[in-house]
């Protein structure tokens, strides 16, 4: 079965995965760095109105295979108080 490796990164912090886990094909790791993206978001207090959260997906041999991000994107339409 094939080893995938995947790296994240939320705007603040990268990690670089060494460890990775074993899936049954590059379209199942596809779909796993799809489903991290929504959870990386959500786990991340939103502290500013953009940030750009992302997953890179590589083989054993550390070749990047796949790659995903996922812009949350905020905007005021109403003047705030205090700006």
């Amino acid at each position: 079965m094939p080893h995938f490796f995947f790296d994240t990164d939320d705007g603040n912090f990268r990690h670089e995965d060494d460890e990775g886990f074993e899936l049954p094909s590059i379209d199942a790791a596809r779909i796993e760095a799809l489903a991290a993206l929504p959870e990386m978001a959500r786990n991340k207090s939103p502290d500013r109105d953009h940030r750009t959260f992302s997953v890179r997906v590589r083989d054993k041999d550390g070749t990047a295979v796949y790659s995903a991000s996922l812009d949350l994107v905020g905007k005021w339409h109403v003047p705030r108080a205090g700006s």
